[in-house]
């Protein structure tokens, strides 16, 4: 199991940069061993890369000054396989720390993605697609590039710093102190630098992931943006997201560019200062003072300062790879609102028996959508949710399958409060079909078998039967193993419809949920459809909410809901007779609508 925000780690903060580093490596240090060898190796690297120069200054003094030229092509070659040596160490502890921090970035995506599945819903409504998506990609990759490259080059450029530094405090301390003149300078440029980049980057990283919230919502939405001519709009204010995020990020790019030629300058003037303050030495005759000497040393201050440098830079890519992290492990420190109790019973093999005491909801508090509604459906009934737009007849489902939590009453399946059953048993017991059909990009067989994953072939092709959807499904180019494109947009909508009522008798629930299910389809579609409903329903506790006078007229009890509360309750012919609420909804609505359909048999029968 893979390091997870309900392990100790949870109790971190994700808006503290150190945590979140803090938070990283512990998905790092699921593969101890293999770091263990990793670290070797850069010690290894790290060590040979500081006998080089010793082995440079030994060929001065001892070989080039003694004319000596098999010596000096006795410790060529050892320079060569020292640095040889270096170089392939390094290659394998790359590749060996990329392969680690891929397995890392596996389990932390499969972690996050793993606990995205478990957020309530009201999670979603309040956050962009597109901004999620960012965190799933931009800010992933930004930890990527952390974890195999920049973590590696930060440890092997400490490990320089430290070998080059114990080196030459045993060749010379003079030398060693000359070295380190320019060393302040650069730890204060980096740390002035770093802090004003710090939110820089975090700004940056926001940004970024407003910008494909919008093109997510854009391109989803293209089809309006296109049929109401707001194409320049899109345009507009997809540029004004986009200079918010360009603005952004030159601020940024521009503190880290200022550090890199900076740091070049210190690097040249500290060889500078070495060579002067060495040949000064050299020249007064000190002891031990050397060309050979002085050489190694400005190898190695190049070898010192260079780490320091290619720290700088790394900070930088590492301040924007913790400002990913911190948007991570924001949704990873979410808490699902709706969570199973410890020792949640399972609703297994349930009969139907639905009701609702006293139940009150609200997406947004002290705004009450549902208020007090209490109800009983008895198993195999069917129940018509009938009312204004924004009534509340969508709401009353979606807490009925506890994609929200109520705020007060219950509800109950065959007796069992549905917040004292696991929420995936309670669910395999419903089946929904809603308007806004979704199909994934996938083929048919298996769009259906989304339904009961574990179907047979011949399951799936028995349901699509039963849903009237065989018969277009096998005019299609491949059949049932034909590709969808994204949502099913090359079907038409009826098409896609008779496939998600297909996939809900696969599943053959206990409690049916229609929501508008037969809606903007034209007649004869509807009349495949309706089939379809009918045999889906039939034995089943069902919910309906439709603007169908056929559906509402054969349910056994209509719910009339206005303003969030039930207002009246009975069949269609009782509830006519109270000539109250419905009365007036079927005279204003239904009675239009049947004047519509039959002036449209009548203009049929004349063609």
């Amino acid at each position: 199991m893979g390091f997870r925000a309900s392990d100790a780690a949870r109790a971190a903060t994700a808006g503290d940069s150190h945590q979140a580093l803090r938070r990283l490596l512990a998905y790092l240090r699921l593969y101890k061993s293999q770091l263990g060898l990793v670290f070797i190796l850069i010690i290894i690297s790290t060590i040979l890369l500081v006998i080089g120069p010793l082995l440079m200054g030994i060929a001065i003094d001892q070989y080039i000054e003694g004319h000596d030229v098999t010596g000096l092509a006795r410790i060529s070659l050892a320079m060569v396989v020292v640095y040889l040596g270096s170089w392939l160490t390094w290659v394998l502890y790359g590749r060996m720390m990329a392969a680690i921090a891929q397995k890392a970035m596996n389990t932390m995506r499969r972690d996050l993605f793993a606990h995205m599945q478990t957020l309530s819903l009201s999670y979603f409504d309040r956050q962009p697609a597109g901004d999620l998506m960012s965190r799933l990609t931009n800010d992933m990759d930004a930890i990527s590039d952390l974890l195999s490259q920049n973590f590696t080059q930060f440890i092997s450029g400490l490990a320089t710093l430290i070998s080059v530094l114990v080196m030459m405090l045993i060749l010379n301390v003079w030398l060693t102190l000359a070295t380190l003149l320019t060393l302040p300078v650069m730890l204060m440029l980096v740390g002035v630098i770093g802090v004003r980049s710090r939110s820089a980057f975090r700004k940056l990283q926001r940004n970024l992931g407003a910008l494909n919230g919008l093109m997510e919502e854009t391109l989803s939405g293209q089809r309006v943006v296109v049929a109401y001519g707001l194409q320049e709009k899109a345009v507009s204010d997809f540029s004004a997201a986009n200079e918010l995020a360009r603005d952004a990020g030159v601020r940024a790019q521009t503190l880290t560019g200022f550090i890199r030629p900076l740091m070049m300058v210190l690097t040249n003037l500290s060889m500078v200062v070495v060579a002067g303050v060495g040949g000064y030495m050299a020249i007064a005759g000190i002891a031990g003072v050397t060309v050979g000497l002085i050489a190694a040393f400005i190898s190695y201050s190049r070898h010192f300062t260079r780490p320091i440098n290619q720290m700088s830079n790394l900070y930088f890519t590492i301040v924007a790879a913790l400002a990913g992290a911190e948007r991570v492990f924001e949704i990873i420190d979410e808490v699902p609102v709706i969570e199973d109790i410890p020792d949640a019973e399972r609703l297994s093999d349930a009969e139907g028996h639905v009701s609702f005491e006293h139940v009150d909801f609200c997406y947004t508090p002290g705004v009450p959508v549902l208020k007090d509604i209490s109800f009983e459906a008895q198993p195999g009934q069917r129940i018509a949710l009938v009312g204004p737009t924004g009534a509340g007849k969508t709401t009353l489902v979606n807490v009925l399958s506890r994609f929200y939590e109520i705020e007060s009453g219950t509800i109950c399946i065959d007796g069992y409060e549905i917040r004292e059953v696991q929420q995936d048993s309670l669910r395999r017991q419903l089946g929904i079909v809603l308007q806004e059909m979704f199909l994934f990009a996938d083929t048919v067989m298996e769009n259906i078998r989304y339904g009961r994953l574990d179907a047979s072939d011949e399951e799936v092709k028995a349901a699509a039967k039963l849903a009237n959807a065989e018969q277009f499904i096998c005019r299609l180019p491949q059949g049932y193993q034909t590709e969808l494109a994204e949502r099913g947009s090359n079907l038409s909508q009826g098409q896609r419809q008779l496939l998600t009522i297909a996939r809900a008798v696969l599943a053959d629930p206990r409690i049916l949920i229609l929501d508008e299910a037969t809606s903007s389809v034209d007649t004869r579609t509807e009349a495949e459809i309706q089939e379809a409903l009918l045999r889906l329903m039939a034995g089943r506790t069902s919910f309906v909410i439709a603007h169908r006078l056929s559906t509402i007229r054969e349910a056994d009890e209509l719910l009339i809901i206005d303003k969030g509360r039930i207002v009246e309750r009975g069949d269609h012919e009782e509830l006519l007779a109270l000539k109250g609420f419905y009365h007036n909804l079927y005279m204003s609505q239904f009675r239009g609508q049947m004047v519509a359909n039959f002036e449209s048999e009548k203009n049929v029968s004349r063609l």
